[in-house]
């Protein structure tokens, strides 16, 4: 083998290494950032699920109105909205109900930078009048997006 036909060999196997590792440092930087969205969507999405299922009868209209406006998008911020228009927030108020919800534990089922699908359990407690609260538990897969930065809830649905 030449000197020169030596270098190219070298050049090309050289050329090669350098684009295999990007591929893999890209591929790993993918996934962590997969992780991280995954992570900061579940954060948001606790905090978003206690928010969206807990009202006063005093405060019900505004402080669902509010949240569903800051925390949700799409088609689930509009069947939401008239979900609590048309049946929560009157409920509450003509029957004096209180709800309050917690997310004891939630999950990531997947991720991507700006989608993430996750599992999350939800005990809410609910007071009608003075009655004694009753306690629901539920398993919910919610499905968050990105939207300009902000991670929004865009599908709650109980399993």
């Amino acid at each position: 083998m030449t000197k020169r036909r030596h270098r190219l060999v070298v050049a090309v196997i050289a050329t090669g290494l350098v684009v295999a590792s990007a591929a893999l440092a890209w591929d790993g930087t993918a996934r962590l950032g997969a992780e991280q969205a995954g992570e900061d969507a579940v954060d948001v999405a606790r905090e978003s699920i206690v928010a969206i299922l807990s009202y006063r009868p005093d405060s019900a209209e505004e402080d669902l109105a509010t949240a569903a406006r800051e925390r949700l998008t799409g088609r689930f911020l509009e069947d939401y909205s008239q979900l609590i228009t048309t049946v929560v927030v009157p409920n509450a108020i003509q029957k004096d109900i209180t709800a309050s919800a917690r997310v004891p534990a939630a999950a990531v089922v997947s991720a991507a930078a700006d989608r993430a699908v996750l599992l999350a359990y939800v005990d809410q407690t609910t007071a009608v009048g003075k009655e004694s609260p009753t306690q629901t538990n539920s398993s919910v897969r919610v499905t968050m997006e990105r939207v300009d930065g902000r991670w929004l809830i865009a599908g709650f649905d109980e399993i």
